[in-house]
């Protein structure tokens, strides 16, 4: 199934309008810290996927915090609005969608990098073998499916047409379109979209199938670097930041549990996961798992990655210079991996 949009729409316009409407029902609490922190962290999943929270608590690591999952998301700025308006306790999107949130006064902070692009873990924009598709320009009136708007793909669509030469007004013409990922390859050979968007275990499945080729990578784009975080409320850091600290930590543990435990032990973990859970998933696909691609130990944040999509959107105009002041923007006080003595043991 493909969704159309019914206009081009200027990168994160939908996010922003959406961010304005929840930022005045939730405002930082300037509270100390409760006596009865909550131990429960509501949040989504990713069908067919194991996120590092969801490793995190399956290795222990979560100690007396338990998650609830309370379904399921194919969208960052859908997951980190959840987030701001206190329907889940943490979310997590791209960090072009992080910025734009807080730029439109949602009082969020980044607290912890989860995913990225490196030579394992990268998004890839694939044509059909035999697709005449060969260049930026080659894009112009052409559709490009990706799992959602106003997100990574675009921001990776649109920085390779501006490389590429295009105009705004060329670039206009590329026609980004939202397409579920477990469709995203049928949809490219079934000629319903020119270019597709996959990524981690559904890239692999598809290179597999093969008839596809890669006409860039965001990791050919950018390089090795952290291309998410998640966020949590400054009322929700405020009231329970031991929960905070504990998710954290963990969640920067089970990052280096992956990165220093053999490929097929992480698999086995995971296809463990997905069957525990009993949601009727396909654990196949988990096979073709190889990075969470964090680029920074246990996800530190150091800022450059948020950065850099400040100045991107305020020389886009989507956000203004001066609106979002970066040391506001993140944190790293409730990750103290390296401070732990399991860290020290490389655990």
């Amino acid at each position: 199934m493909v969704t159309t949009a019914s206009t081009r729409r200027h990168f994160l316009t939908l996010l922003g309008l959406s961010a304005v409407s929840v930022s005045c029902g939730t405002t930082a609490s300037g509270a100390p810290a409760a006596k009865d922190q909550t131990k429960t962290l509501r949040y989504q999943g990713w069908a067919g996927q194991v996120t590092l929270p969801e490793l995190a608590a399956d290795l222990g690591y979560l100690e007396d915090v338990k998650l609830e999952w309370v379904g399921n998301t194919i969208s960052g700025p859908q997951d980190i609005q959840s987030a701001a308006t206190g329907q889940v306790d943490f979310g997590g999107a791209f960090n072009g969608a992080v910025v734009k949130l807080a730029a439109n006064n949602a009082p969020v902070k980044a607290v912890i990098s989860y995913y990225g692009a490196d030579r394992y873990a990268y998004n890839g924009f694939y044509v059909l073998t035999d697709s005449p598709i060969r260049s930026a320009r080659d894009l112009i009136g052409k559709k490009v499916g990706m799992n959602t708007l106003g997100a990574h793909s675009e921001a990776m669509l649109d920085i390779y047409l501006q490389r590429g030469g295009l105009s705004q007004a060329d670039i206009d013409k590329v026609e980004p379109l939202v397409v579920p990922p477990v469709n995203t390859a049928q949809s490219l050979r079934q000629k319903q979209i020119d270019v597709a968007v996959l990524g981690g275990i559904l890239r692999d499945k598809a290179l597999e199938t093969g008839g596809i080729r890669p006409l860039f990578t965001d990791y050919q784009l950018l390089g090795a670097f952290s291309a998410g975080t998640y966020v949590m409320t400054d009322r929700f850091l405020n009231e329970n930041p031991d929960t905070a600290r504990t998710f954290v930590t963990a969640v920067g543990r089970a990052i280096e549990w992956s990165r220093s435990t053999p490929h097929e032990e992480v698999v086995d973990r995971m296809t463990e996961i997905v069957q525990k859970r009993g949601r009727n998933e396909d654990t196949a696909p988990l096979q073709f798992w190889r990075s969470y691609g964090v680029a920074e130990r246990a996800g530190r944040i150091t800022g450059k990655e948020l950065q850099l999509w400040i100045d991107w959107l305020a020389e886009r105009g989507d956000i203004k210079k001066g609106q979002v002041t970066l040391s506001d923007l993140y944190t790293n006080e409730f990750n103290e991996y390296e401070t732990s003595s399991t860290a020290k043991n490389g655990s």
